[in-house]
């Protein structure tokens, strides 16, 4: 490859950034036209929510780690911009590409801007518009700074113009998580993790990890009681997130869910025998926001679990529900959607597999 070729960062650092950098970085590396670089921040540092990615994906070993690790929000996010300012210093990009709305995606985007370098925020324009979740706020800021969004929805460009971004900045492409999706969908098929967890049908594929659900003593013992009652309903699969464990424990509550011979509590699985779980599942119950779009995409019911979305597409034009935080209303709900006959040919515009294609080829015609 010509020195003369622009130089390219993909940034990841937790475990849906992988999924979304994976099909970004091969379209590119196709084109045979930049220098590419993976950074991986280490944000999520758990072997099977960070590097677990890699192997099963077949996605190169990142060139550059940072090896932040876990922490509060603002140290975190300092120390991702510290170090990652350093290799900007050491190796300046043409072009820093960002995904999702995690702290590594403002703390990158904001110390390539601040030395005149161009970012690209993947899954650009997404609003919940609370406030109080982290997510939003590193969203709304990467957005205002980047020089080219990628978004996956079409109310995403009403978001962004009405925030008073140029719309010859923003992209409407599909989504990259969905390319990853159809790329490794037969990998989905071969995973035997069903067998090996000795979960029946029907059952719940559930995942909890956002502060509003998990940090509150009260809360997170309401949302246990809740889903122990729906284990009366079916088998509950828990592969559970190292700080959700981590309350659980503190508060009490770990010891109920484990000796329920319903509940299936797992440490985080890898990438294809999760997803081999959720497309399986007779339903999902989640306060994440991929999984809204994967569910969507496999056409199985969900419930998430929060007061609001930032991917409303996956309602109107998708299979999920948003049911608030009273969490008693959990079990009447699952038993609803477990009565009801779902429209399995809703899946919005553009997830089709393409989106990283279309990134790849404006991406070349906006370096021309």
């Amino acid at each position: 490859m010509s020195d003369n070729n622009p130089k390219i960062h993909l940034v990841v650092g937790a475990r849906p950034n992988y999924i979304k950098a994976n099909p970004v970085y091969q379209a590119l590396e196709e084109l045979n036209q930049f220098d590419l670089k993976l950074i991986n921040t280490g944000q999520h540092y758990d072997h099977n929510m960070s590097s677990l990615f890699f192997d099963e994906l077949g996605m190169k070993s990142p060139d550059i780690d940072l090896e932040v690790g876990s922490g509060r929000h603002g140290k975190q996010t300092a120390k991702i911009l510290e170090r990652y300012e350093k290799v900007l210093y050491d190796d300046t990009p043409d072009l820093v590409i960002v995904f999702g709305d995690v702290n590594s995606t403002i703390a990158c985007s904001l110390a390539a801007v601040k030395l005149h370098i161009p970012t690209s925020h993947v899954e650009a324009g997404l609003r919940s518009f609370d406030r109080t979740m982290p997510e939003e706020i590193n969203r709304i800021l990467t957005d205002q700074i980047s020089d080219l969004l990628f978004i996956t929805c079409p109310n995403a460009a009403d978001n962004l113009t009405k925030e008073g971004i140029s719309e010859a900045k923003i992209h409407f492409v599909g989504n990259t998580m969905i390319d990853s999706l159809v790329q490794f969908l037969p990998h989905f098929e071969r995973s035997s993790i069903q067998d090996k967890l000795g979960v029946t049908k029907p059952y719940a594929l559930l995942t909890f990890h956002r502060p509003s659900n998990v940090d509150n003593e009260i809360n997170l013992a309401k949302l246990v009681r809740a889903l122990e009652e729906t284990t009366a309903l079916l088998n509950c699969i828990f592969p559970i997130h190292p700080r959700t464990r981590k309350m659980l424990k503190e508060y009490g509550l770990l010891d109920a869910l484990e000796s329920n011979p319903r509940f299936f509590i797992t440490e985080p699985i890898g990438y294809t025998d999760f997803m081999c779980l959720q497309k399986k599942a007779d339903i999902v119950l989640t306060d994440s926001g991929g999984i809204q779009e994967e569910s969507t995409f496999f056409s199985i019911p969900c419930l998430t679990i929060r007061d609001n979305t930032e991917r409303p597409i996956t309602i109107t034009q998708g299979t999920n529900k948003v049911i608030g935080t009273s969490y008693n209303n959990i079990p009447t709900e699952v038993k609803g959607v477990l009565s009801e006959k779902i429209d399995t040919n809703r899946c919005p515009e553009l997830w089709d597999g393409k989106a990283a294609k279309r990134i790849s080829k404006i991406i070349s015609t906006w370096f021309n």
